[in-house]
């Protein structure tokens, strides 16, 4: 698949990325807490809630290997670019990228996108084609996934991409690395998983 490197001044925004349009949003302490089983069943809390590899477990789940297709890699500037605000404490001049994640057969399980410091993304993806997990655990980097916010949403081009209904459950996080914000990621997760994970959702006698 093609990348496609654009760049754009503080006026004009490149590319658009695929933010959901929430219908409920998580808090800070509910986050710390988790929610209740009828609201996110256990096991996609772990997925979402856990600050573990999210390329990790997709790859657990299936036994197979995943994969990205990079669709974005966009040199936005200081713009904010509808990005959580939390895109301020990522350094500018930022860079945004945009991946599927899928399985070594094709199935799309997740799209991610990431905000880095233009100046030093080289250094920590040197192969843009290996999921962020991978790319870092190859050069040994030690990072904290501090995990921000949680959302319930719709997308239309999210349905069209995954070829699934909605909604779609996603999150925020930032990678801290030395004690500076490395990247900010924004994850949505495809319903398919629901065939490994069961159910988002646990009805209020446990079926």
């Amino acid at each position: 698949m093609t990348t496609t490197v654009t760049q754009t001044n503080n006026l004009t925004l490149p590319t658009a990325w695929h933010r959901l349009n929430p219908i409920w949003q998580g808090k800070e302490e509910d986050i710390q807490k988790g929610l209740s089983h009828t609201q996110l069943a256990p096991a996609w809390q772990l997925l979402l809630l856990g600050d573990g590899s999210p390329t990790r477990h997709l790859q657990l789940l299936t036994c197979e290997p995943i994969e990205v297709d990079v669709i974005d890699m966009s040199l936005i500037g200081t713009n904010p670019d509808n990005a959580p605000d939390l895109i301020q404490v990522v350094p500018s001049p930022r860079l945004r990228r945009q991946v599927w994640l899928r399985t070594a057969s094709g199935q799309r399980l997740g799209y991610a996108t990431s905000w880095w410091e233009a100046s030093h993304v080289d250094e920590y993806l040197q192969n843009r084609s290996l999921p962020i997990w991978a790319s870092l655990a190859q050069i040994r980097t030690e990072l904290y996934r501090d995990i921000r916010g949680i959302y319930c949403g719709y997308s239309a081009a999210l349905e069209s991409g995954f070829d699934e209904v909605g909604p779609f459950w996603g999150r925020h996080y930032l990678f801290w690395h030395h004690g500076q914000p490395l990247t900010l990621i924004y994850e949505v997760f495809s319903p398919y998983l629901t065939k490994y994970l069961g159910n988002t959702q646990k009805s209020a006698n446990g079926d």
